[in-house]
Parts: C-alpha cells; sequence; structure tokens
C-alpha cells in the first residue's frame, strides 16, 4: 500500500474514533439463508465460481526454484502447479494421459520430470511427454497429444493464479480482474515473503459463512473478549470495494498514537489488520509483521461443509528456535481466535439454518463489506460469470 493511501485511510480512521462512527452501507441488507443450505445454489457457485474465475494458489514463495511444485484438489479439479526450468510457473491437471494416474502427490521438488507412479511415463516441467516405459508398446501414438493438460496460469507480484478450466483460449488477465486492486498487491512485496506454515481446517459450515466471519468487526467486543477483542477498535471500520473483491480495514488501538506524529512519517500496515477478500474465495490479511491466507472452498457437495487452507508467510524465514516459538504463537492466537471461537458460532448458525429456524438473514449498515461480499457472489452466481 502506497503512502498516499495510508494517510487517506488513516485520516479517515481518527475522524471515526472521533466522531464515534464507522463506515456505513447505504441500507441494511436481506440475505436469504437458503444462498447458505440450498444444494443447487451450491451447485451454482461451484461451476461458477470454482471452475471459472482464477483462483489464488498460493504465493511465489512457495515454488522458489525449478521443479518445485504444489498439488491442489480443493476446487474438485485436481491440479498441479510447478515452476518451469525457464522460472515460468505453469498448472496442469494432475493426470497422467495414459491412464488418468495422479502424476504427483502433494508439494516438493520433482527434479526435471513428473514421473507417473502407475507406469513410469515421464512429463517435464512444461507438461510434455518425455519418455514412456517400454514405449515400443505404443509405437504410433501421437506423444504430442499425450502432454498434460495445462491450466491457465500467472504469476503476478508474489500472487500466483489459475483458473481450474483447461481452456487454452484463455488469456489470464490479472489486472483486468483485480478491478483496480492490483497496483496496491503489488506495493506489499509479497514475492519476498516467506512460506512459515500450513494448516488444513474442515467444518461443517457453508464457505461463505468463514468469509463472513473476517468482514465485521461488529463482534470482536463480545465474541473476541479475550483474544483479539482488546486489541482491535470494537465496530470501527474502513470499507473500499474493487470489483468484487473488497479490502477492509480493521484499525488497532495504537493506531492512536499517530496523531502525535506528522503524517510524513505515518505507517498505517502496524496499527491495522487489512483483510483482502480476492473473490471469490481468498481471504488476505496483512498485518504489520506477516501474511496470512486463508483460501475457503466447499468440501465436495456437502452444503454445509468446507475446508480451508491457513498459509502463514513471514518476512524472514524462522532459523531460530525463538523466531519458531515466536510465528507459533502468532498462529495459535489465529487458530484460537477463528477455529476456536468464530468457527463454533459459524457451526451453529448452519444448523440452525438446516432446521430452518429462520428465512433470511440481517447485515446492519455497519458491515458493509459482509454486505458487498455476499452480493458479488448473489450476482456472479446469477450471471454465470
Amino acid at each position: 500500500m502506497d503512502h498516499a493511501t495510508q494517510v487517506r485511510l488513516t485520516r479517515e480512521v481518527l475522524a471515526h474514533l472521533d466522531a464515534r462512527t464507522t463506515t456505513l452501507a447505504p441500507s441494511i441488507m436481506y440475505q436469504a439463508t437458503s444462498v447458505y443450505d440450498s444444494p443447487e445454489r451450491l451447485r451454482q457457485e461451484k461451476e461458477t465460481l470454482f471452475r471459472h474465475y482464477p483462483l489464488v494458489m498460493g504465493l511465489s514463495s512457495q515454488l522458489q526454484g525449478p521443479g518445485d511444485f504444489l498439488t491442489d484438489d480443493f476446487t474438485g479439479v485436481p491440479i498441479v502447479v510447478v515452476r518451469d526450468g525457464d522460472g515460468l510457473v505453469r498448472a496442469f491437471l494432475n493426470g497422467c494421459q495414459h491412464r488418468g494416474a495422479r502424476v504427483v502427490e502433494g508439494c516438493g521438488n520433482t527434479g526435471r520430470a513428473f514421473t507417473c507412479p502407475y507406469h513410469a511415463w515421464n512429463f517435464d516441467s512444461t507438461g510434455k511427454l518425455v519418455t514412456i516405459s517400454r514405449g515400443g508398446n505404443f509405437e504410433g501414438m501421437d506423444k504430442e497429444v499425450r502432454s498434460l493438460v495445462e491450466l491457465p496460469a500467472k504469476e503476478r507480484d508474489g500472487l500466483i493464479w489459475v483458473v481450474p478450466t483447461p481452456n487454452t483460449d484463455t488469456k489470464l488477465d490479472i489486472d483486468t480482474h483485480l478491478a483496480g486492486l492490483g497496483a496496491e498487491l503489488a506495493n506489499y512485496g509479497m514475492s519476498g515473503y516467506h512460506h512459515h506454515e500450513t494448516r488444513v481446517l474442515q467444518r461443517k459450515l457453508n464457505w461463505k459463512i468463514v468469509i463472513d466471519t473476517f468482514l465485521e468487526p461488529y463482534h470482536f467486543a463480545f465474541l473476541h473478549a479475550d483474544t483479539v477483542g482488546p486489541i482491535f477498535f470494537p465496530n470501527l471500520c474502513l470499507f473500499e470495494a474493487f470489483g468484487p473483491h473488497l479490502r477492509e480495514t480493521l484499525p488497532r488501538r495504537t493506531i492512536e498514537t499517530l496523531r502525535a506524529r506528522p503524517e510524513a512519517e505515518w505507517n498505517l500496515i502496524p496499527h491495522t489488520a487489512l483483510v483482502y477478500v480476492l473473490f471469490p474465495n481468498t481471504v488476505l490479511v496483512m498485518q504489520g509483521d506477516h501474511v496470512e491466507t486463508w483460501r475457503v472452498f466447499p468440501k465436495a457437495d456437502k452444503v454445509g461443509e468446507c475446508v480451508m487452507y491457513l498459509d502463514f508467510f513471514v518476512p524472514e524465514p524462522a532459523t531460530t528456535e525463538s523466531a519458531w516459538r515466536h510465528w507459533d504463537r502468532n498462529m495459535d492466537l489465529t487458530i484460537r481466535t477463528v477455529a476456536d471461537e468464530d468457527f463454533p458460532v459459524g457451526e451453529g448458525i448452519q444448523s440452525g439454518l438446516a432446521a430452518r429456524a429462520q428465512s433470511d438473514m440481517v447485515f446492519g449498515r455497519n458491515e458493509p463489506a459482509l454486505a458487498h461480499f455476499e452480493r458479488s457472489v448473489t450476482e456472479a452466481v446469477a450471471t454465470g460469470r
């Protein structure tokens, strides 16, 4: 985030503090509870949002050198992402073009080639079929058409994006996709962050309820009274939309110390949590000393269940015991706050929806980011794009 934006947002926060106000939506919003509990709605979301939108797969540091790869199955599409010999990030369907076996599992470094564990067909990091074990048995087969099926992929400013549907005509234009947010994300220098830890969480609640959790501080003083509640101002946030994406600024109480400093010295980031939703399913949290990404997916065809990747990225690799303890404490606080406090409430909400306890939810004017996200999902599903 550039300094001019930091100054503008800091002024807005301080003005809200003086007036005891917060950013308000034009009106309250009513949301049908069926969007969290309808199998047909989930089918539409998966087809539109999780097949045809660019999705964040991770940060550049997870693929540091040639042959580094990661796999992902949470969209329902088996994906492998790899850095090729020229340093380019590529993505493929994780299926051998012989009999469809997965060519690789997990993450790591594949060296020069992926070797299918079933019959040892070899594919290089550009997806090309290089060698076939006992290849004489396949004489006459066109090897060129047996390459791994490529997916549109793009690395930009430390973020790796993939569209899970094969389409060789698709040019992944991240600048257009981000609707003006790209320059701000680039300013963070995320390509310099290092992957510290990944945790996979599964919960019995709709995937959107997980993202809703991040989009209002109205509940901080109540649900998080003994964790992050004392750190932040309750019921105070800034909100800005970038197409379907958004930025939510959650000020820490320490932001008051900036009043005594000239604007030229203002640094907003240590005094806030900056929450971005990279539509449709990634919550990126810029903290003062680290980056968190929450990638949230529906679990199979179960409308009331989801799975999440929580990734922690830090500015320098942890090489000492004290550094490991520091980041472990940060991770533990995150888990304790969200997984032990927010998600149990969300599971209770999901249980109530299943029991038809109410027909709609209401989003207050003090929850503008939440309303924007839910409206963006509804519009995307309605238009099919």
